[in-house]
């Protein structure tokens, strides 16, 4: 075969005619084009991440959005007396957020970035601890916690305190203040609802087990502190729910987490947490560092992090303020009510979360009505087949043999996009009846990313645990 051997078409270098590097540190180099190619490829058999409705994060932002991150990929957040103007446009976003929230004390109170609402929420839980301890805490402290997002499993096991999750009972999804009571003791160092739950969107009544928490200093003496964590709902609220009571307005809320990446609209790698008061986040938590001859307050998990992620944060604040959030936010739960009409009209689903903007987040969750010839893992490994991945899981203990969906729409899905979901779960639901399966898929063969983890090493079962215990009978 003739021709020149070293061609400058890409695909006929020399880089692309092996396998990519899979294994030991190569030796060779490639030219930069070629080594782009090769990830550029391996990357499109990825999902599309606009039609990922599992995940809660960012999937869209705009070109001004992208030209800041850009723009600001070589800036370490924490060098604050290096990149000056950055640490200021964090304060201004921390004090905007405490703003948001009615905290007592917007322009004061302490506050901070962090790289999402993950580590957020143990900072918030370490500051709990502390005051805790301060107060003359002893023995192994606890939380008490309806289902929670897997970062507060961590947390418990990371930072050596016991987690006390209150079961599902009755046709209750979230935790209800009723309960609270019972799993409370001397060594509560909080009581965290989720404003905006992770398993159906649906959101906790903070004020109700703040009104619970209250009755039980009344009866006990115990003063236990509330830590909201409103990754999603932390940004919703406040724009399309404002009656709804929920944060720093509460006394008894003395901090805040939510992620900036989700429901703030900013690319990923963004959230916040917020104190009521400066003097709820206890001194032994902040260590200072340069600032313009200075010093600054710090008190993160991580040392280092990129900061883009706040300045297009800020970018989105005062591009959009409330008027525009609202916009925003309230034309994504539109478009959640659609595609809740249009699954309820299919007569085949039983909704549990209707993108009503007073009871959850931009989401939709649904179960099955019936028996049925499928499940819903089986429908939700049909979607895939058109590149929608829409995550299908059992609900929490003592109701984990209901399976449901849940959709969780975001910024950049229209009105258009639910009604090509509905086409396409329509044809779904077509085939699955025209050709019954002999055997449905089960949740570990269906697969799909819950935000739920399992530990390699179990730990005891918190239904064990004798206040536990005693709140179930």
């Amino acid at each position: 075969m003739s021709g020149n051997p070293e061609s400058d078409d890409l695909f006929a270098m020399p880089g692309l005619r092996r396998s990519a590097p899979k294994a030991g540190f190569p030796v060779a180099e490639m030219f930069a084009q070629v080594a782009y190619e090769i990830v550029h490829d391996e990357l499109m058999l990825d999902g599309v991440s606009r039609m990922n409705l599992a995940t809660f994060c960012t999937t869209w932002i705009d070109d001004q959005a992208r030209r800041l991150m850009n723009e600001s990929l070589d800036k370490n957040i924490v060098d604050k007396d290096e990149y000056p103007q950055t640490a200021e446009l964090e304060q201004r976003c921390v004090r905007m957020v405490a703003d948001l929230w009615h905290s007592p004390d917007a322009m004061k109170t302490l506050g901070t970035s962090t790289t999402g609402s993950s580590e957020a929420a143990m900072l918030g839980g370490l500051a709990a601890k502390f005051r805790w301890r301060k107060r003359g805490g002893t023995g192994i402290p606890n939380f008490v916690c309806g289902p929670v997002q897997v970062c507060w499993e961590k947390f418990a096991r990371y930072f050596d305190v016991e987690i006390r999750q209150i079961p599902l009972r009755g046709d209750k999804l979230t935790m209800h203040p009723d309960d609270v009571a019972a799993y409370c003791d001397e060594n509560t160092i909080m009581v965290v609802p989720t404003f905006g739950q992770t398993f159906t969107g649906l959101f906790e009544d903070v004020a109700g087990i703040s009104r619970a928490l209250d009755e039980l200093e009344r009866e006990t003496g115990l003063d236990i502190p509330i830590h909201v964590d409103a990754a999603s709902g932390g940004f919703l609220a406040p724009f399309c729910a404002p009656e709804v009571v929920w944060d720093f307005r509460l006394p008894r809320v003395k901090s805040i987490n939510a992620s900036g990446h989700k429901t703030g609209l900013a690319p990923l790698g963004a959230g916040w947490a917020i104190w009521r008061t400066a003097a709820d986040l206890p001194k032994e938590l902040i260590f200072n560092v340069d600032y313009l001859g200075g010093s600054m307050a710090t008190f993160n998990l991580n040392f280092s992090r990129p900061g883009g992620q706040v300045i297009t944060q800020y970018y989105d604040f005062i591009r959009l303020g409330r008027t525009g959030y609202a916009q925003v936010q309230y034309e994504i739960y539109r478009a959640a009510q659609h595609l809740a009409n249009g699954l309820t009209d299919t007569g085949l689903f039983e909704m549990i979360h209707d993108g009503d903007p007073n009871r959850g987040i931009t989401a939709v969750s649904w179960k099955l009505k019936g028996e049925r010839t499928f499940n819903l893992y089986d429908l939700s490994d049909k979607l895939r087949t058109r590149g929608w991945l829409i995550a299908a899981y059992p609900l929490p203990a003592d109701r984990d043999d209901e399976t449901i969906m849940r959709a969780v729409l975001r910024h950049g899905f229209t009105l258009d996009m639910a009604d090509l979901l509905l086409a396409d779960l329509m044809r779904c639901l077509k085939q699955l009846n025209a050709h019954p399966l002999t055997t449905s898929l089960t949740r570990e063969e269906a697969g799909g990313f819950t935000h739920n983890a399992t530990p390699a090493v179990p730990t005891e079962d918190a239904e064990t645990h004798p206040v536990a215990a005693k709140g179930k009978k």
